[in-house]
C-alpha cells in the first residue's frame, strides 16, 4: 500500500481514474485476461474446455483469471443444481462491449506478425 501523500500514489490514481487507455488495459491488460475472453465469446464454456483450448495456463491462474473476470463484471458464472455440479461461463453484457477492441487488437497484432516475418 502506497502512501496517499507519495507521487507514486497520485501517478497510479491518475493513470486508474483519468486515463481511458489505462482503464481499458484494467479489464484486458493481463496477461491471459483477453485469450480467455476470447474463447468464453463464442458461448457458454466450462472450465475444463478453457483449460482444453488454453493448455499452457497453470489451473491457479485459470482460476484467478475466471474469478477477476467475473468480479469485474465481464463474464457470469452459471451454476446448475446438479451432481455432479456443473458450472458455465458466459460473457456479459459489459464484456460483450470489450470484444471490439480485442478484434482490432487482434487484427493490429496479425498486421505486425506478417510485417516481423518479412524482415
Amino acid at each position: 500500500m502506497r502512501k496517499r501523500t507519495s507521487s507514486n500514489f497520485e501517478n497510479e490514481k491518475f493513470l486508474e481514474y483519468d486515463c481511458p487507455f489505462m482503464t481499458t488495459l484494467r479489464f484486458i491488460g493481463k496477461r491471459w485476461k483477453p485469450a480467455v475472453l476470447w474463447k468464453i465469446k463464442e458461448g457458454v464454456v466450462r472450465y475444463n474446455q478453457l483449460k482444453k483450448v488454453l493448455p499452457y495456463i497453470s489451473d491457479k491462474m485459470l482460476s484467478n483469471t475466471i474469478s477477476e473476470m467475473e468480479s469485474d463484471g465481464i463474464i457470469k458464472k452459471i451454476v446448475f443444481d446438479e451432481v455432479p455440479l456443473r458450472v458455465e461461463y458466459v460473457i456479459t453484457e459489459f464484456g460483450d462491449s470489450i470484444i471490439p477492441v480485442l478484434q482490432e487488437m487482434n487484427k493490429w497484432g496479425m498486421k505486425t506478425k506478417e510485417e516481423i516475418k518479412k524482415q
